[in-house]
């Protein structure tokens, strides 16, 4: 499963909504399928079975009128008077009387059997030996003493039986045909306990059921079973020769059969299905059964059901077609927007993607190229500030040669200081050493606030030498801030600007002698605020006002390779050993370039109070080697 959603995920676009366009279409269209093909097969199925079922009442019917033909003849032959004489006399009939019996009441018996031409036989049998037989009707018992049913018909009474049989035996010929044949069975009136003697009415099945045993339908037979499960039926093109244990299985339902009840059932053989129906004849203790071969109707069943699937495959293709070429269209711009990310990603050269049309994908092309300009704008942006960090290690390397020679001067003149026991000019050397080495060791663009801070009070130091009244430096920070990510040389500028502009000479000879700065750092939903505040003489409104201002217009300025006052602040920065009055703009400018518009500076000041300077800056925490050497984690 994992696998094919896999697979799945990796399909394009477009395979995939071909592929959701099928399954929409196919699963309503297989399931009206399938109920179709259902219902068309329980109607085919319906219709070879009342078909079936119509035949076998018409036949049914059909045998009712000859058996009530057969017994009507039993009933006419049995009635007559003169033949019952005839049959139960007790002395020998004269020759002028049996002429006369044979010219009335035998051409009587005849013309029984000449009305109804379907009757085979019509038989009277007697054991009188005063009855003398007269062919083709009257015969002696002894000639059906060794018929299976003649010791069945003792006891009849008023009663009849029903007899199938294979062949058909001439009486006087004693020849046999073989044709099946159905005989009615009766005793003639019993008199004083004894019978006068048997009728016999024969007609042939072919007759008695003609749709047996003639060819209406290749694919459909009927068959006669009497009582004691014998099957009777046609013998060229019978169903038996394609399933020879047919007849066994019709056999043996017949013998399970408790009762006269219609049924049906399915039976199979040989991959063949065939249905068989049954209804009982009445009287005859017999069943008309109707085996129905399936094979036509499942070859059209499953005609109907190739052409089904055939139909739904040719729909989806042509559909899958319609699909394709439709969402080639609606995706052609989606494809255009891919092949020029897809450039993008390759690195070459983005000249943007034109999009005709709105909707989701021109949205989508419109960002994506306000996306592209912005990168390119920022990888502008990032080359000039390697170009600068170059430039400005460039300059390092090559400060670095007269460096050297400085240090070794200062901490040789701080050592004569100490010597001399100078202690104040020997702390001041070291802070200025400081100083050197923070500004020549330019090896990144950020730093701990600490080493920030560092630099703050080894500058303090130095200036506390030129004023009478030192300046008093107050670092409130958190340890936790201590760690925290700031521009190289973003506080010192301010701080001079405030040493330089805070406490002027003037106001220190009218008596001003407490000199105080401040320093503050706090982080405030997830950025970091510095504040640098002096107790000095402040700013007017409209100063004030004007700095503001500026500060503003100076954040609206746009930043590219042709037109960059903020990097070239960046870059005056980067040179800050050759610059000691960098203004409040530029630091502006600066932190804005490297982190963006939310940050940056803010100034509020007071009159004779002090002013307050607020640095806004991204929180990040760096780890690694001193002085800004390495950083990680940074936003």
């Amino acid at each position: 499963m994992q696998g094919f959603v896999s697979w799945w995920e990796h399909r394009s676009l477009q395979s995939r909504l071909i592929a959701a366009y099928i399954a929409i279409i196919l699963v309503p269209s297989l399931l009206v399928s399938i109920f179709s093909f259902r219902a068309i097969n329980e109607t085919y199925m319906k219709d070879a079975v009342d078909k079936s079922a119509y035949i076998l009442d018409m036949e049914r019917l059909h045998i009712m009128n000859q058996i009530e033909s057969m017994e009507r003849s039993a009933q006419l032959a049995v009635s007559d008077k003169e033949v019952l004489n005839y049959l139960t006399r007790k002395t020998e009939l004269p020759l002028g009387e049996l002429v006369d019996f044979n010219m009335s009441a035998f051409v009587n018996l005849t013309r029984i059997q000449f009305n109804n031409p379907n009757i085979e036989h019509l038989y009277l049998f007697t054991d009188n030996p005063y009855a003398y037989e007269i062919w083709p009707i009257i015969f002696s018992e002894r000639r059906i003493k060794d018929e299976v049913w003649y010791e069945d018909t003792y006891g009849l009474g008023d009663l009849q039986m029903w007899s199938f049989q294979y062949t058909d035996r001439d009486l006087i010929k004693r020849s046999v045909e073989q044709e099946p044949k159905v005989s009615l069975l009766r005793e003639i009136s019993v008199i004083s306990g004894e019978r006068s003697g048997i009728i016999q009415v024969d007609m042939l099945l072919s007759e008695f059921s003609p749709r047996t045993f003639t060819v209406q339908d290749e694919r459909s037979q009927l068959f006669l079973v009497d009582g004691e499960g014998e099957v009777f039926s046609r013998a060229k093109q019978s169903l038996l020769s394609d399933a020879p244990m047919m007849e066994q299985a019709i056999q043996a339902k017949f013998k399970a059969l408790s009762d006269g009840e219609p049924w049906q059932m399915e039976y199979k053989e040989a991959g063949k299905s065939y249905i068989f129906l049954s209804v009982p004849l009445e009287g005859l203790n017999a069943h008309l059964l109707n085996v129905l071969s399936m094979e036509d109707v499942l070859a059209q069943i499953s005609k109907i059901r190739n052409t089904t699937i055939g139909i739904n495959i040719l729909f989806i293709i042509i559909f899958t077609i319609i699909a394709y070429v439709l969402n080639s269209f609606i995706l052609k711009n989606l494809v255009r927007l891919t092949e020029a990310m897809k450039k993008a990603r390759r690195g070459e050269l983005y000249t943007g993607v034109v999009i005709r049309g709105g909707g989701e994908i021109g949205e989508l092309a419109f960002h994506f190229n306000k996306l592209m300009n912005k990168i390119n704008e920022l990888v502008a942006v990032a080359v000039r500030k390697e170009a600068m960090s170059k430039e400005a290690e460039l300059r390092t390397l090559h400060n670095q040669i007269d460096s050297h020679f400085l240090y070794n001067t200062l901490e040789n003149i701080r050592m004569l200081a100490e010597m001399e026991d100078q202690r104040e000019i020997a702390d001041s050397l070291t802070s200025l050493g400081g100083m050197m080495r923070y500004n020549f060791k330019w090896s990144g663009d950020y730093v701990k606030l600490r080493d920030e801070l560092r630099h703050i009070r080894n500058y303090i130091e130095v200036m506390n030498i030129r004023f009478d009244t030192p300046i008093t430096l107050i670092v409130d920070v958190p340890n936790a801030m201590l760690e925290a990510e700031v521009l190289k040389m973003s506080l010192q500028p301010i701080v001079e600007n405030s040493v330089k502009h805070g406490w002027y000479e003037e106001a220190e000879e009218a008596g001003f002698r407490n000199k105080t700065m401040t320093i503050r750092a706090e982080a405030i939903r997830g950025k970091c605020q510095i504040w640098i505040q002096d107790n000095g003489t402040g700013m007017a409104e409209e100063d004030l006002k004007l700095l503001r201002n500026q500060l503003q217009s100076s954040s609206s300025e746009k930043v590219n390779l042709g037109e960059a006052p903020a990097l070239s602040a960046a870059n005056e920065i980067s040179r800050s050993n050759q610059s000691a009055g960098i203004g409040l703009i530029n630091v502006h400018q600066r932190i804005q370039l490297f982190f963006g518009s939310p940050y940056g500076l803010t100034i509020h000041s007071t009159q004779g109070v002090g002013t307050i300077v607020t640095i806004t800056l991204p929180t990040v925490v760096m780890t690694g080697g001193d002085e800004g050497e390495e950083t990680h984690n940074r936003g």
